[in-house]
């Protein structure tokens, strides 16, 4: 193992990944080598970002803790540490499950970690990071913590209330990472739409992405983690007239029926929602639509779940992801309801309703051959060059495959292709 090395490990949302990337620059200035998802241990030190949010994430996240600690008994690592979301919410009890772990923290107080190596948290770096994402874009995480109270969702049990940065905070975070290289950045939050809410007594999201457009070098925004009660519709504006705001939103709406919406107290109907999704597509024309859905929550009914396909087969989601119900503990599903349906139905209606989906993915992407599209080229594979749309987020959506016969692209770089072809999912261009 190497002296002065330490591996940090991240598991589950980006908003756990800028918390990584903030502890790694503060590590690199107290003088270690940091390294970023290592398989093994490399250093003589680990620490394991952990999340908590659903019964996959937190499993994902013990086993990952359990192989750490499984290399520092056979002596591979000296010290391990544990924080995130996970540990904050159940610090004592993992501290005695796993008796190998050196220290728990929770998700706010990470600086402890450095006091415990002997070395100071350097306030003046508070908006340095150093990125595990490719130089060309980064996450941009303007809040923490939730003050919505949905049914099945831990989040704010973990998080806490809401909890917006100040304005002129991010716009210096956005410079200095242009100033890194940065051309493209991810606008993330539990909620976006509730930005400035608690520091400035009104949704300040819309002005926010306004003046972030406004700095030189940035050339791409995109927003993601929306919630469709509220929604601040001076947004539009902006979305419509500046050309590095991404037409793209990302708007968990979980679901369609009265009855379920209700129940998972989301505080928005079938009508609400319809009516939303009418006004992006009439206020930013050729907007793409990422939602998130929810099925097997407890009370859906047969009826409900035919609602909900019918929803996706109506609505024709740019881009769509779905879940199954798990219960969380302390949340108010699992204190007031019966988690009554079996898991089989849960992963069938799962099937059937991104199957829909698949569909409808399908054709939205043929319709795009013959395109003129702006790409940005994120890595190389294999015989291509892989790229995104100002419609595709990293990870997550579909992406631009070019091949690298006849072709010199560079990394971080835009181009302009046309579309050539298109699978279920992803595009196939060449460069104009």
């Amino acid at each position: 193992m190497k002296r002065k090395t330490i591996d940090i490990i991240t598991l589950g949302c980006s908003k756990n990944l800028v918390d990584s990337e903030q502890l790694m620059r503060q590590l690199e200035e107290a003088g270690y080598d940091v390294t970023h998802d290592a398989e093994k241990p490399k250093g003589e030190i680990a620490v394991i970002n952990t999340c908590g949010f659903i019964g996959d994430a937190k499993e994902e996240s013990i086993n990952m803790i359990l192989e750490f600690a499984q290399e520092k008994e056979e002596g591979n690592l000296e010290k391990l540490f544990v924080m995130g979301c996970l540990s904050e919410r159940y610090l004592k009890e993992l501290a005695i499950e796993i008796p190998q772990v050196d220290k728990f923290y929770g998700k706010f107080n990470w600086k402890e970690l450095l006091e415990d190596l002997g070395k100071a948290y350097h306030d003046e770096l508070h908006i340095e990071r150093t990125l595990t994402t490719p130089q060309h874009y980064a996450y941009l995480k303007i809040s923490e913590g939730c003050d919505r109270k949905c049914s099945y969702c831990a989040i704010p049990i973990i998080t806490g209330r809401h909890v917006s940065r100040p304005m002129e905070e991010i716009l210096d975070e956005v410079k200095y990472l242009v100033a890194k290289g940065v051309k493209e950045f991810q606008v993330i939050a539990q909620e976006l739409t509730y930005y400035g809410v608690d520091l400035y007594k009104k949704q300040m999201l819309p002005e926010l992405i306004e003046r972030i457009s406004n700095i030189p070098g940035v050339e791409w925004i995109r927003l993601h983690y929306a919630y469709p009660a509220h929604f601040p519709t001076d947004l539009f504006r902006v979305m419509r007239e500046r050309d590095n705001v991404c037409k793209y939103m990302d708007i968990a709406l979980q679901h369609i029926s009265d009855h379920m919406l209700e129940r998972m107290r989301r505080h928005v109907s079938k009508e609400d929602t319809y009516r939303l999704i009418e006004q992006f597509r009439k206020e930013v024309p050729g907007i793409h639509l990422r939602t998130t859905l929810m099925v097997g929550h407890p009370g859906e009914t047969d009826s409900d779940f035919e609602e909900l396909k019918e929803f996706v087969r109506t609505a024709r989601f740019d881009r769509m992801g779905a879940f199954a119900y798990s219960e969380e503990e302390g949340t108010y599903a699992a204190e007031h309801y019966e988690d009554s349906i079996p898991q089989e139905v849960k992963q069938a209606r799962l099937d059937e309703l991104m199957d829909i989906q698949q569909g409808i993915s399908a054709e939205l992407s043929a319709a795009k051959v013959g395109m003129q599209m702006k790409v940005i080229i994120d890595r190389i594979e294999g015989d291509y060059y892989v790229g995104r749309t100002e419609f595709d987020s990293p990870e997550v959506d579909p992406e631009v495959l070019i091949n690298r016969a006849g072709n010199r692209l560079l990394i971080g770089n835009f181009y302009q292709i046309k579309v050539v072809n298109s699978d279920d999912f992803d595009l196939f261009g060449e460069v104009i």
